[in-house]
């Protein structure tokens, strides 16, 4: 039996909706395309260059990022802009052999992971997780599963609340992939990668001009790898074709479309005993691999349309349509025996499938009033999401929702049957968003300057709960800010304030949480006060500083004067407050740095359940963070790299109260210190190999949980070898 399909057979097939589009993003995106077409072409510049479109990560040098189009919605200086904000370049990931968003962030202070059931990615920023604030390019991308590097020029990570740019969500932080886009230089690369636990791996990307008006782009990427788990194993296979049209200097047309596919198995790791993770080998798996399959296809359309007009007027126009397919099975550990002999597994599997669609349209312009600057940002958002759900709980034995096997032999043979349990999901939901923002940034003098920028968005939902045919439709009027000021008493040296505010819709990340009970209820809402200093040490190498707090409010929490327990109320629910510092660029032209320190206390101001108490430390949020990626380049012809990361201990979740039956729930993912490193050798000018070392030292280590029962180890020593060509 083929173990990789054939528990799709298990769930029956979910109704999927049929995209209804948004009619009023089709006239915006075409009055926009209109406009462009019926207004006279500028002559060529000399360089023949589009200043405006500065998307791709332009003038990255090294670990050097200066500028982001993605903060503000205008091309600005990083440095100039008052936030808390970390580039991964595409030679910082290239020289750490990235191949995962986890991976990526590996380095970037105040970020972390939590394990996501082995389906999907759950960063944390700043004490709060989430599965949908990862956009591309600006728009969301909200679906929970793994994404890949392999058409992207370089990540960024932006913390704090971040509405007035990016909408719902984006509470603690996000992350956004800047895609590869064609140029008018030919190049040829691929990557061969081979390592550790059969990696295997191939990436390509070509870039060629047809004429001076068109250049094509072509990114494709295989991979199938095997895991230091037992029975892990993922194979994932990408292509993204981008055509680029200029018709003139001052006007851009580029469309895209990607196919991506992820298949592996879900991991949930080990369970814990006695406030520890047990003492296993790190390969043990505890379930059944075979039938914890994950599968997930995404295909997308993107379209670009800049256009800047005779009178100085920017002109920028994204469409995204995608449509996502997801099915996850996991058969998984739960809670060990005070004895200590046995644990429990249980099952279940989900299908997903979303269609979005999203348009931004942008006009940007500048003006002077007097001695003080302005560049003034108008904008709008339309998107249209239809989501479908189907759970089903896996029943041992077609009788038993959960099965105790021996903790020394933990895997289980058992027949699983899945179907729906009481209250298994099925539903469907249509989310639509209509936003409207403006931004000013104001200049008042070459050293103070204010961003200031207000958005509004209409967020709807209908959400249908096909097993009892409940419906209910809700409407959130959400107002976000934004305001920072930005001091530099020399060129060099940036001093901000900034103040925003960001809301959390109860339809949750995954717009499924909605529930008769929390419907009516106001959504969260996210506080942050941040200060900051951004100096240039060098050219190419910038130190940063952020201290921060978070609050956030609107929290389902405990009534404090109903003696049951039973009755909740909203209230003031989390704080997070610290200090981060950056440090990335190059030191001399032979030293590239990334890195930083992170202090974080993130805390429950009330009881938000029986086992997550006012006072708690929210879970997965280390007190302390250091990481530092070094590469050192001893001549042209080979360098090295080394890496340290420390963090100290954390908590498995936020349930840290001893309750009856369960004496050691506080599960403690001890401190440790890890050592990666590199050696780069350059064969020709146009071939290099390197070797990446994980964890040179073998230490063992706990990567991450998703529970008290569900605890990543991480890797022992890995071995990745590179060879990357390009012409």
């Amino acid at each position: 039996m083929n173990m990789k399909s054939s528990p799709r057979r298990a769930v029956a097939a979910p109704r999927f909706a049929q995209p209804s589009i948004v009619k009023a993003v089709h006239l915006l995106a075409a009055g926009a395309t209109l406009a462009i077409c019926t207004t006279p072409a500028w002559s060529q510049t000399a360089s023949g260059a589009l200043p405006p479109v500065t998307v791709t990560g332009e003038g990255d040098q090294g670990y050097s990022a200066k500028r982001s189009t993605t903060a503000t919605k205008t091309d600005t200086p990083l440095r100039d802009t008052p936030q808390s904000i970390s580039v991964i370049t595409a030679d910082e990931m290239r020289d750490r052999a990235v191949q995962s968003i986890a991976e990526a962030a590996r380095y970037v202070p105040g970020v972390g992971f939590a394990q996501g059931e082995g389906n999907r990615e759950t960063p944390i920023f700043r004490g709060i997780s989430t599965t949908g604030d990862f956009f591309i390019d600006g728009i969301r991308d909200d679906v929970q599963y793994y994404r890949d590097l392999y058409n992207i020029e370089r990540v960024e990570i932006f913390k704090g609340p971040n509405a007035m740019v990016f909408g719902r969500g984006a509470t603690g932080g996000l992350i956004n992939r800047v895609s590869k886009q064609p140029e008018w230089t030919p190049s040829y690369g691929a990557s061969l990668t081979l390592g550790s636990q059969s990696n295997r791996r191939v990436t390509v990307d070509l870039n060629q001009p047809i004429n001076d008006q068109l250049s094509f782009r072509l990114n494709g990427l295989y991979e199938n790898s095997k895991s230091y788990r037992d029975g892990v194993w993922l194979e994932r296979s990408g292509i993204n074709p981008t055509i680029s049209w200029r018709p003139s200097a001052k006007t851009l047309v580029t469309l895209g479309y990607e196919h991506f596919k992820d298949d592996r198995i879900a991991d949930r790791g080990i369970p814990s005993f006695r406030g520890v993770p047990v003492v296993t080998d790190p390969s043990t798996f505890y379930g059944n691999a075979a039938g914890s399959p994950t599968g997930s296809k995404l295909d997308a359309f993107n379209a670009l349309v800049e256009h800047e007009f005779d009178n100085g007027v920017l002109l920028r126009n994204r469409t995204r349509w995608s449509q996502q397919d997801k099915f996850y099975q996991n058969v998984f550990p739960g809670a060990v025996n005070n004895a200590g002999t046995g644990v429990a597994l249980s099952a279940y599997n989900n299908a997903t499938s979303r269609k979005s669609i999203f348009n931004q349209t942008d006009l940007t312009f500048s003006l002077n009033t007097g001695a003080v600057k302005h560049k003034l940002l108008v904008g709008a958002e339309l998107g249209q999401q239809d989501t479908d759900n189907f759970r089903n709980t896996g029943f041992f034995n077609n009788t038993a929702t959960s099965v105790t096997v021996p903790l020394a032999f933990p895997t289980t043979f058992a027949p699983v049957v899945y179907r729906q349990s009481a209250t298994d999901a099925n539903n469907s939901g249509k989310a639509t968003v209509s936003a409207l923002y403006v931004q000013d940034q104001i200049e008042l003098s070459p050293q103070f300057q204010v961003i200031a920028g207000l958005r509004y968005d209409q967020f709807k939902v209908d959400f249908r709960n096909n097993r009892n045919f409940d419906r209910f439709k809700t409407t959130d009027d959400l107002v976000s800010p934004r305001l920072g000021v930005v001091y530099k008493p020399v060129e060099q040296v940036s001093l901000y304030a900034n103040y925003s505010i960001a809301y959390q819709p109860r339809a949750g990340d995954q717009l499924s949480s909605l529930t008769l009970s929390n419907a009516a209820l106001k959504p969260e809402k996210f506080k942050n006060y941040e200060i900051g200093a951004k100096w240039d040490v060098l050219p190419n190498l910038a130190a940063t500083a952020a201290l921060y707090r978070l609050d956030r409010s609107n929290v389902i929490v405990l009534d404090p004067t109903d003696p049951t327990n039973t009755r909740t109320i909203l209230s003031d629910g989390q704080r997070t407050q610290g200090l981060e510092l950056g440090l990335s660029g190059n030191i001399t032209p032979a030293w590239s740095v990334a890195g930083g320190y992170s202090y974080t206390d993130a805390k429950f101001k009330a009881d938000t359940s029986a086992t997550i108490r006012a006072g708690a430390t929210v879970g997965l949020v280390p007190k302390h963070t250091f990481a530092l990626w070094n590469r050192y380049d001893f001549s042209p012809m080979w360098g090295a790299g080394l890496g340290v990361i420390h963090r100290t201990k954390m908590f498995a979740s936020s349930e840290q109260i001893v309750t009856a039956g369960t004496p050691f729930p506080n599960v403690v993912l001890p401190a440790y210190t890890r050592v990666d490193a590199a050696l780069f050798f350059t064969l020709n000018k146009n071939v290099q190999m390197q070797v990446n070392v994980e964890n040179l030292f073998n230490r063992k280590y706990f990567l991450n949980a998703n529970s008290n029962s569900n605890i990543t180890p991480g890797s022992p020593r890995a071995f990745r070898v590179s060879l990357n060509a390009k012409f």
